[in-house]
């Protein structure tokens, strides 16, 4: 089975593990594979298909979220409303038998109104911490760019350091610990567009598009069946994988091996994006990490030890395009970010 790099903030989403590959002798980046554990690989194919049971033709979404958990990452989802967003999060929560909270940024969104406050004890006499809602596992800030730059900078600590500071004492976060944040792509007004420092501590930005027809015929036929959103019990969705699970697959993804020559790759993509005509801004060293860190466990689902250059296209889209800025010439001429990067991509040597 062969995966090829999608040129959308998509990420291809295997059915079920392709065995490893066989090394070509004649190449200078591929390392002698090792099969990777077979029941961690397994326990993620659980999810997937688990998550399936409610939510229909979100495959590439369902991978963009378990490779940010496997990087410890964050990610950024836009679609319009009504795509699943909400019950594609609390589905894999479910699955992974984990804890899901769910915040409606608004404009009079407090910072303490996520990361919690100092409440005072009549009865004790003091003031103790009440936590907010950023302290669960998979935390659903939902429509994020609406609310004011203050409440959105709340989280800046919570995703990087996984901690909250009040009143000078660091609380830290529950492990696993992720934002998955929600934007949509149409309205702009009253919205507050998300900085390039925030947007750069996002592993991932993911676009959630509107279903085929065939995939929307579905989706009518379950609830004409009697399948409820607001009920995953009832449809028959459950624990699956565990954190444990979680846990075994990052140790087994952070020993999987990456070439000096794809090291390399990686740098001149990013390096290219900063001399890109189009582009206002490139990508930052951080997003060279980040491409490394998802095409990792990228390679990992798909059942190898090494990473190849199509494991590092196919992550590319997601991994870069929010963290560059199209100059305003281009946008005029109607170039998008996902046309300069396949312009990068194209121009950047493929190690062989």
């Amino acid at each position: 089975m062969s995966f090829e790099p999608q040129h959308s903030a998509q990420v291809p989403a295997p059915a079920t593990p392709p065995a490893p590959a066989a090394p070509d002798s004649s190449s200078s980046v591929t390392p002698a594979p090792a099969t990777p554990d077979a029941q961690a690989i397994n326990a993620f194919a659980r999810v997937r298909a688990e998550v399936a049971k409610a939510v229909v033709g979100q495959d590439s979404a369902v991978t963009s979220l378990l490779i940010a958990l496997l990087c410890r990452g964050h990610v950024l989802l836009e679609g319009v409303p009504g795509v699943a967003k909400t019950l594609l999060v609390r589905s894999l929560a479910t699955a992974l038998e984990v804890d899901t909270k769910r915040v409606q940024f608004t404009p009079d969104l407090m910072p303490s109104d996520i990361t919690g406050s100092l409440m005072y004890s009549t009865r004790s006499e003091e003031f103790t911490f009440k936590q907010g809602p950023v302290f669960t596992n998979l935390l659903l800030a939902d429509e994020i760019n609406r609310t004011p730059p203050k409440t959105q900078a709340a989280l800046l600590e919570a995703m990087e350091e996984r901690q909250v500071s009040v009143d000078g004492v660091a609380h830290p976060l529950p492990a696993p610990f992720m934002v998955i944040a929600t934007q949509n792509p149409i309205e702009h007004a009253g919205t507050y567009p998300l900085p390039e420092a925030q947007l750069d501590r996002f592993l991932l930005k993911v676009t959630l598009p509107l279903p085929e027809r065939d995939v929307e015929l579905e989706v009518l036929n379950r609830h004409a069946a009697g399948f409820d959103p607001r009920n995953l019990a009832g449809a028959g969705l459950g624990p699956v994988a565990s954190i444990a699970d979680l846990d075994a697959a990052r140790e087994q993804v952070a020993r999987v091996q990456v070439a000096p020559e794809v090291t390399a790759y990686i740098i001149d993509i990013v390096r290219a994006t900063r001399h890109s005509p189009s582009l206002l801004m490139g990508a930052s060293p951080r997003g060279a990490t980040a491409l490394l860190a998802a095409a990792r466990a990228w390679a990992w689902l798909s059942g190898r030890t090494f990473v190849t250059p199509d494991d590092v296209k196919a992550l590319a889209y997601s991994t870069l395009g929010h963290r560059v800025a199209l100059r305003s010439e281009a946008e005029l001429e109607g170039v998008t970010v996902d046309s300069v990067l396949t312009t990068v991509l194209n121009s950047v040597p493929v190690p062989r």
